[in-house]
């Protein structure tokens, strides 16, 4: 491309403005919804997050020329959510295994008949099945743990865990935004330079203060909203584990965005990117907070 045609990069305080409008503005939808306390709002929240994440998934994959059956994937996420959520709003607390297990059989043995119309081309067919597995169980399978968080864990009223997943949205984001200002205004030693070459051990020390502030500072103001924590050792642990998971997670996207050639996932968002690039790091730290859940507080 001619040097003279391409746009100059965004300074830093451009970018930092960017980011900040989206985030309040998704922390103004995300507000409104939990005043809601309506059901059908948070899952509603849940599952478009998931779809257009999974659309922008398949369109990386496409745009990188991989192989891969983007119209099944999409099916099987809006298929999987629109079953899940139909237990939700019945009362469940979780989805049945019987779910999860048909979802991951149907994508897999799906992805494989779709396969069987097409010549082997060396590996580009095991490929393209797993793009589709790894599509669904990263976005729609890791990311709707917020749902079974939301529903799952014990509190009052027809949307019991929402106090819950606002302090797991909380910590995750506040780990993001730790790391982010962290790393900018002091980040000298590189963490992970070749996965992401703006990652320092700098902003990863901040990520973990900021996680550690937003848990504790939420559950030392609603202790009995929270009480599904228990107690402070496990919100300081929980602080920590979700803090390590939300920067793994954020890397884990990186490793598909630049094995794709892909700056962002998508435009969604000026400064933070698509869907992806926001629920990245909840993909990871919805799951842990779950199983934390069940393992040790439940």
């Amino acid at each position: 491309m001619d040097t003279e045609t391409q746009k100059p990069a965004p300074s830093k305080t451009a970018v930092f403005l960017r980011r900040g409008f989206s985030t309040l503005l998704l922390w103004g939808i995300v507000t409104a919804i939990f005043a809601s306390m309506f059901p059908a709002a948070y899952l509603g929240l849940i599952g478009v997050l998931a779809i257009i994440s999974t659309v922008e998934y398949f369109r990386m994959l496409r745009a990188d020329d991989v192989k891969c059956f983007p119209r099944f994937g999409v099916v099987i996420a809006v298929g999987y959510c629109g079953v899940a959520y139909t237990y939700f709003l019945q009362g469940a607390k979780d989805i049945p295994p019987a779910i999860d297990a048909l979802a991951i059989v149907l994508t897999v043995t799906g992805a494989f008949t779709l396969q069987l119309r097409y010549s082997i081309k060396g590996i580009e067919a095991l490929l393209a099945v797993a793009a589709n597995t790894l599509g669904f169980l990263y976005i729609a399978y890791l990311f709707n743990f917020a749902a079974r968080v939301t529903f799952g864990l014990p509190g009052e009223g027809a949307v019991p865990g929402a106090f819950v997943l606002l302090w797991l949205l909380a910590v995750t984001k506040f780990t993001d935004t730790g790391a982010y200002i962290t790393g900018s205004l002091i980040g000298k030693h590189k963490m992970i330079p070749h996965i992401s070459p703006g990652k320092t051990w700098e902003g990863f020390f901040g990520a973990l203060l900021f996680a550690q502030l937003a848990g504790c500072g939420l559950y030392a103001l609603l202790p009995t909203q929270l009480a599904a924590l228990h107690s402070w050792p496990h919100v300081i642990a929980l602080g920590f584990i979700l803090a390590v998971l939300a920067v793994i997670g954020d890397l884990a996207e990186s490793v598909v965005k630049r094995s794709l050639h892909a700056k962002d996932s998508g435009k969604m968002l000026p400064g933070i990117g698509g869907g992806l690039d926001l629920i990245d790091s909840i993909c990871f730290t919805a799951p842990a907070l779950w199983f934390y859940y069940v393992f040790f507080l439940a």
